[in-house]
C-alpha cells in the first residue's frame, strides 16, 4: 500500500489542523510518525526510537507525545514522556489506543489519528494546561519514515 492510499493528503492536512488546535488546550506537544514498515516486533520500541531520532526528549516539561503508524506492518503505538509518564495513571492511553485500532481496522486512519490527537489535548490539558507563554517545541508536520 503507498501512503496517499493510507492516509490522503487532504487527511495529513487534517491531522496536522488537529495537532495546532489540540496544543492550543495544553503545553504537551504532539506529534504523529507515519512509515510504511515497522521494523522492530513491537511497535513501542520502535516508537521509542523514533521519540529519540525526533528528539521530542527536549521539551521543557518533558511532555511530549507520539503518535507511531506503519501502515503496511498494521501497527501502531502511543507513547508519553517522562514528565507524562510520572503524572498519569496506568493505562491511560487505553481509550486512545482503543480508538485509534478501531479506526484502522475500519479503513479510517486518518480520522481516527485526529480524534485521538484531540483526545490526548483534552487529556493533557488538566496535568499540562496552556500557558500564554508557551511557544511550540515540536514540529505540528507529519514525519516520516522509510
Amino acid at each position: 500500500m503507498k501512503l496517499t492510499d493510507f492516509l490522503p493528503r487532504s487527511e495529513q492536512n487534517a491531522i496536522v489542523e488537529s495537532i495546532k488546535a489540540a496544543e492550543l488546550l495544553t503545553s504537551g506537544e504532539i506529534r504523529v510518525h507515519v512509515e510504511p514498515k515497522c521494523p522492530a516486533d513491537d511497535p513501542c520500541t520502535r516508537a521509542v526510537e523514533v521519540f529519540s531520532e525526533l528528539k521530542m526528549y527536549q521539551t521543557r516539561q518533558h511532555n511530549a507525545v507520539l503518535i507511531y503508524l506503519a501502515y503496511n506492518s498494521h501497527k501502531f503505538a502511543i507513547i508519553g514522556d517522562s514528565g507524562i509518564n510520572e503524572k498519569v495513571p496506568e493505562g491511560f492511553w487505553n481509550a486512545e489506543r482503543d480508538l485509534l485500532a478501531e479506526h484502522l481496522r475500519s479503513g479510517k486512519a486518518g480520522e481516527g489519528v485526529c480524534r485521538v490527537i484531540m483526545q490526548v489535548g483534552e487529556k493533557l490539558k488538566s496535568y499540562f494546561p496552556h500557558q500564554d507563554d508557551d511557544i511550540n517545541e515540536q514540529s505540528d508536520e507529519i514525519s516520516f519514515g522509510q
